[in-house]
């Protein structure tokens, strides 16, 4: 996605030349989490009347009131920026990001639609809008904006594979960022696992390029003739050395997590040897998932991002662990631990179950295994118990 806090008031859109020229604009993805989509944009541009104007959709001013507040609960104003096409191959450049252009076949009357209705959204009384990032962002916006000028005339082949989820879209542009995928993955719920059209898969910047280089046009005559005139390389990003894929493995939350089983393994297998139950790891361990459940549930009800209900990680991280652990770690009742920790091993393997199916055990595949591990030791051990037992305190 784009960010930018370089805005440009918009004026009224004057009558285009026979010499304007209307492109698609595709920047890939970046190294950065805010960049690692793509982008597009749409540039207008008329040597008869020196009109340079990039349209981008997903701006925003850092100097926001509260900006991290509103960035959190999705309430963040976003805004339409235009700008050069030198500025805009400058930021590409500087961030190593290949630029694509697609020149589009637009007769006259489109051509002319198209930048009133650019112009008029990039009015400051207009510009602002609420950004969602499956349905309403820097590629959908271009997207809907070329369609409401065409109108009936253009018709798109839908050859995007439509069999993908949201999800699997977006886990296709963050592999190589192991803790954002795990955290993404888990902070966003089953919206993200429906499938997703052709239409609705142009989310992301790629697909709108690859459905606009097989659109067509039907022109007044009735004939079809292709949206994309012609195809330009703008700039191709430098080719950079791969980075140290075991040093990126030891930095990974999949590492992270699996010392973390190791040493619970550990721990573990001495208090069962010392015949101590030890409840300080289990209030570390749940405690921590449930204090992250809790943050869920702020995502579901306390924020407006669309993405982020109806999550079924809360039934990893459930929130009810805080404070319920620390009470049944207290009561030393072995049939409320019994209860306590085999309802916890259910709701583990059901979201197990479900992230198995929908395909993203990502990162935190070895945390989850460290609770369904401990959850299982103290359920054996209330199960077999016989009489009172002596509980170690911290």
């Amino acid at each position: 996605m784009h960010f930018t806090v370089c805005i440009f008031h918009s004026s009224f859109a004057q009558s285009l030349s026979p010499q304007a020229k209307v492109s698609l604009i595709t920047v890939a993805p970046g190294p950065d989490l805010y960049s690692s989509f793509g982008h597009n944009a749409i540039w207008i541009s008329d040597p008869m009347y020196g009109i340079d104007r990039v349209y981008n959709y997903g701006a925003f001013n850092f100097r926001e009131g509260n900006f991290y507040v509103k960035f959190l609960r999705g309430t963040l104003p976003y805004y339409v920026s235009v700008q050069p096409m030198m500025n805009q191959l400058y930021e590409a450049q500087y961030e190593n990001r290949t630029v694509k252009e697609q020149i589009l076949n637009l007769s006259a009357t489109q051509r002319q639609r198209l930048y009133d209705l650019l112009e008029t959204n990039a009015r400051p009384e207009n510009r602002e809008y609420r950004y969602k990032f499956f349905y309403d962002n820097c590629a959908t916006r271009p997207r809907d904006m070329l369609a409401q000028a065409c109108g009936d005339s253009l018709r798109f082949a839908n050859v995007v594979d439509s069999t993908k989820s949201y999800r699997d879209w977006m886990n296709q542009y963050i592999s190589n960022q192991a803790w954002a995928r795990m955290g993404m993955n888990l902070g966003i719920g089953y919206p993200a696992d429906v499938t997703a059209s052709s239409w609705q898969a142009m989310y992301l910047p790629d697909n709108v390029y690859t459905e606009a280089d097989h659109a067509r046009l039907k022109t007044a005559n009735g004939q079809e003739t292709p949206l994309v005139a012609n195809s330009l390389m703008l700039f191709r990003a430098v080719t950079v050395e791969e980075s140290n894929a075991f040093l990126t493995y030891l930095l990974s939350p999949d590492f992270f997590f699996a010392v973390l089983l190791v040493l619970v393994f550990l721990i573990t297998r001495r208090q069962r040897r010392l015949k101590k139950r030890g409840f300080w790891l289990d209030r570390l361990l749940f405690g921590f998932s449930g204090f992250w459940g809790w943050f869920l549930v702020f995502l579901w009800f306390g924020t407006d991002h669309g993405v982020t209900t109806w999550n079924p990680a809360l039934l990893f991280m459930m929130p009810l662990h805080m404070p319920l652990i620390f009470w049944v770690t207290r009561q030393g009742n072995p049939q409320t631990i019994r209860t306590y920790f085999l309802l916890t091993m259910v709701f583990l393997v059901l979201f197990f179950l479900y992230a198995f199916f929908q395909d993203y055990l990502y990162g935190f595949n070895f945390f989850l295994l460290t609770l369904l591990f401990r959850a299982f030791y103290h359920y054996r051990s209330a199960s077999t118990q016989t009489e009172q037992p002596t509980y170690a305190r911290s």
